[in-house]
């Protein structure tokens, strides 16, 4: 009872320091990447691409972000808080295109097969929900772990020990994200092959990677002004004192 009172003071303090913004920006683009999951971008033998591509690299900035300040396990525990309310999002989704009502896309087409086809992409499949539930839980705890893992070792800071933790911890996690996903969903509904997934999973981290550098000298100014701020001073505060 004790542990759990304490994570829960935890989480309290951390939602009540975690700037709001970027919380509402990391919980938007995992719930916004995974419905646009449903439509492809790019698709070329090796690379494959979901829309949720354009959005992927937001909640692992945000991640970054907070790690650099506030901690490998605030960042994790700020993205599970992001995935449970992802799943919540899911669940009033996929009940409400189980009601009789239309869309309003039916009555400007006459096409009762947009409205099934609508139901169906917000519905969303079991899945594809497991998928990239599992997906981001995983690769969330990886990429804290190794950004607060290299940032435990670097001798220096500034911006190049920001970009070094930055981008070694979102290319690997990424990597992660890409590989877990295409292998429960890809590999065992889709039908492809072993090669397939691993390609992809590369080649799609690689591609999610560089939209991390061109964005992360923003995260880092960011970082940067909620240090110079004393931004989040109280919870650190109360983790240097172990939760008490």
């Amino acid at each position: 009872m004790d542990l759990i009172r304490r994570e829960l003071d935890d989480y309290r303090i951390l939602l009540r320091n975690v700037p709001s913004l970027v919380i509402s920006l990391f919980i938007i683009s995992v719930i916004m990447m995974n419905l646009l999951a449903n439509k492809e971008l790019v698709t070329w033998r090796y690379l494959a691409l979901d829309c949720g591509f354009t959005l992927s690299w937001i909640s692992f900035l945000c991640m970054d972000m907070i790690c650099k300040r506030f901690g490998g396990k605030a960042a994790a525990k700020i993205a599970i808080l992001a995935l449970a309310i992802n799943l919540c999002v899911c669940l009033i989704f996929k009940l409400l295109s189980m009601t009789p009502g239309m869309w309003g896309e039916y009555y400007s087409t006459g096409m009762i097969e947009v409205n099934d086809a609508l139901n169906a992409t917000f519905g969303g499949s079991w899945y594809v929900v497991l998928g990239s539930s599992t997906a981001m839980l995983v690769s969330a705890i990886c990429n804290s772990v190794i950004n607060h893992g290299i940032a435990r070792r670097l001798n220096f800071g500034g911006y190049k020990a920001f970009a070094i933790r930055s981008f070694v911890s979102t290319g690997l996690a990424q990597f992660v994200d890409n590989l877990v996903f295409a292998v429960i969903v890809s590999y065992h509904f889709f039908g492809w092959t072993a090669l397939q997934v691993l390609f992809c999973s590369v080649t799609g981290a690689a591609a999610e990677l560089l939209c991390e550098v061109v964005f992360s000298p923003f995260g880092y100014r960011v970082s940067q002004m909620w240090e110079a701020e004393h931004v989040g001073e109280q919870y650190l505060n109360y983790a240097a004192e172990g939760g008490k």
